[in-house]
């Protein structure tokens, strides 16, 4: 670039405040467009909702500042690769100068897949696109909700869809598809659906577009939205090629919105063709089920009366037999028992006996070992005045009684 002419004299001397209004005038003047590409870094949202940042490469770097209300399509973060259309100022207070930017676009395709790659990794390492959490589609849906644009195509075409295979209650939650505001009205429909709880199945949709057309539908706030919605969601975004990744958190993922309408219901003829079907294999159940009856019924013989009677008596005449058997066991039973009763007295008198001769043995026995016998030999039993017995004369007390065999002398 050519050095610019110098705009005053050498000797001219200004205030601080002159000299910083005069350079931010010519750095205004000099640069009322430009843009830079680069990477963002130290990114700031203040409360006033104006953001701060720096757009940097290796070897410079630059204040960016993003004042509330200026379109923003993405979610702008950490080390996203970016071109940014502005304007050149300076900010006296701090003495440094920054852009200010009308636009943001992220720099180029490959930088937009490394940003939803890198997004997709983290989503997924949360669980949000897990097979578990899918829930199955209802087979015959009332009603289905649908968010997306009301002017674009992609409602009209599921209408028509639907009015084709098999007309149901639709509810629209009008929603941009495209622009800064999208991601956030696409969540939102999705919630106030599941807020309400008024639909069966809920449709997002949007027709084709470029990639970063699409963005809005790979934003968090919409894919987690998505993966929390407790009604099945089916995700009908773009072309078949098009994959956003609110594709991976639904639970069906249709190739285009006309896609999607066609997933959500049968056709009427396939319903006819399936109503049949239960027909005739309900027919042939129960012809089958008929059939069977019908051979077990007449697979019954039927006995006469006569013949009934007669197998009746005959188990009479065994059930007689058997009867008769059992009494007359029980019978020789008891007068086996009685004939045992019959010798007990003389069982009894010989015990008696016995036990009679046992006694006269005991008691002669008794008597031999009994100490009147030892006195009857002529011994005594002296006792002392507390009536015990005095076997020692060492240390004996005074004697009082004598005991002898026909009685006690008193000393």
């Amino acid at each position: 670039m050519e050095k610019p002419e110098p705009i005053i004299k050498p000797d001219t001397i200004f205030s601080v405040s002159d000299a910083s209004a005069l350079l931010k005038g010519v750095v205004e003047t000099a640069f009322p467009r430009i843009k830079i590409r680069g990477e963002l870094s130290q990114i700031t949202r203040a409360t006033s909702g104006h953001m701060y940042m720096t757009i940097k490469d290796s070897g410079a770097a630059i204040s960016v500042i993003i004042w509330r209300g200026t379109p923003v399509s993405f979610k702008l973060e950490e080390g996203m690769e970016v071109i940014i259309t502005g304007r050149f100022t300076t900010y006296p207070a701090r003495s440094n100068y920054q852009i200010i930017v009308n636009e943001i676009e992220m720099a180029g395709v490959g930088a937009i897949l490394k940003m939803l790659e890198e997004r997709k990794r983290k989503l997924a390492a949360e669980g949000l696109f897990d097979a578990s959490r899918k829930k199955p589609l209802p087979r015959l849906p009332q009603t289905i909700g649908v968010v997306t644009s009301p002017t674009g195509a992609a409602f009209q075409d599921i209408q028509n869809r639907l009015r084709e295979r098999f007309p149901v209650r639709v509810l629209l939650f009008p929603a941009t598809v495209q622009g800064a505001s999208a991601a956030a009205e696409v969540a939102a429909g999705i919630e106030y659906f599941n807020r309400m709880n008024n639909v069966d199945v809920i449709i997002v949709a949007r027709g084709g577009g470029s990639l970063e057309d699409l963005l809005p539908f790979s934003e968090e706030i919409v894919v987690r939205a998505a993966a929390a919605s407790h009604i099945p969601l089916i995700s009908g975004v773009g072309h078949e090629p098009d994959w956003m990744l609110i594709d991976f958190a639904a639970d069906f993922r249709a190739p285009t919105p006309t896609g999607a309408a066609e997933t959500v219901v049968p056709t009427k003829l396939s319903l006819f063709q399936e109503l049949d079907n239960l027909w005739h294999r309900l027919s042939s159940n129960f012809t089958t089920r008929l059939t069977n009856a019908k051979s077990r019924v007449d697979a019954i013989a039927i006995k006469s009366p006569r013949q009934m009677v007669m197998e009746h008596a005959q188990r009479l005449d065994d059930v007689a037999r058997t009867m008769n058997i059992i009494i007359n066991g029980k019978l020789t039973t008891a007068h086996g028992r009685i004939d045992a009763l019959a010798t007990f007295p003389n069982i009894l008198q010989n015990k008696m006996a016995a036990l009679n001769q046992s006694v006269a043995h005991l008691g002669q026995m008794l008597n031999s070992l009994s100490y009147k016998n030892v006195l009857a030999r002529g011994y005594a039993i002296a006792r002392d005045a507390n009536d015990k017995i005095i076997s020692r004369a060492d240390g004996a007390p005074r004697v009082v009684s004598l005991e002898f065999v026909d009685g006690i002398l008193k000393i």
